[in-house]
């Protein structure tokens, strides 16, 4: 083999060849959990912007920091921009978690061409099974790695993937 740190080309190769490994592995993670990757995807980003504090007075009537006002909900072109895909395409991954139960949408309450988006109690239960179980597989399939050189590698992808750091 091509020696890697000194072929570009061949360091994209392992990369996505690990990739693979890791994605097969986070598809039959969710398999028992009847959801695709799109699926928990869209999940988590409802459920992260749920867990957004309103703007507002907090504690003592201190202001709250801006940039964290929100809605009761998530709107699904936001939806469809986080995950970087067309809002007809997030509109079927929704209307999939939907009549499974996991996430409902409700009337914006001042917006009437707006629906917001929520998780319901069986889909945030659902996901922190989902957390827990990620972990522990990706616990696993970084066991290979000594833990300074799971820090490295954790260092050098956050130079590639600037917008995760």
């Amino acid at each position: 083999m091509t020696n890697a740190s000194a072929d570009p080309a061949a360091l994209g190769d392992l990369m996505h060849a690990a990739f693979r490994g890791l994605r097969k592995r986070w598809m039959l993670q969710l398999a028992p959990f009847d959801l695709t990757p799109h699926q928990f995807r869209a999940l988590n980003v409802v459920a992260r912007a749920g867990e957004i504090a309103p703007r507002g007075k907090g504690e003592e009537g201190v202001e709250t920091e801006p940039g964290l006002e929100t809605e009761p909900g998530l709107r699904l072109k936001e939806l469809a921009e986080q995950l970087r895909i067309a809002p007809r395409s997030a509109t079927e991954v929704v209307d999939q978690l939907a009549a499974k139960g996991l996430v409902e949408r409700a009337a914006h309450p001042t917006d009437r061409r707006a629906t917001l988006l929520s998780l319901t109690d069986e889909g945030a239960q659902l996901r922190k099974q989902v957390l827990a179980d990620r972990k522990r597989e990706a616990d696993e399939f970084f066991s290979v790695l000594e833990p300074a050189d799971r820090a490295e590698l954790a260092r050098i992808l956050g130079k590639l993937a600037p917008e995760r750091g």
